[in-house]
């Protein structure tokens, strides 16, 4: 089964990415942008069938290393 955990920076962290990012855009001539915000998504294919143990085990992997607490949220859902 396949999983797929989103990484965000919490909100009110600084995200230096996403403002090089929209800065970016906007050179490029991409108009009405606001905030942009830059994650991660991590794509992993477990060897478990129960989808709510799947979930489970996710977010075991991203309190544990996939994402850093202190300053990022993370969502976990399933995709196959």
């Amino acid at each position: 089964m396949k999983i797929r955990v989103d990484v965000m920076l919490k909100n009110g962290v600084l995200d230096p990415q996403g403002k090089a990012i929209g800065h970016a855009l906007g050179h490029l001539g991409f108009g009405g942008i606001g905030e942009v915000r830059m994650g991660k998504v991590i794509e992993l294919d477990l060897a478990e069938t129960d989808p709510n143990k799947a979930v489970e085990t996710g977010k075991k992997m991203a309190e544990n290393l996939l994402a850093n607490l202190v300053i990022e949220d993370f969502k976990v859902s399933v995709i196959s």
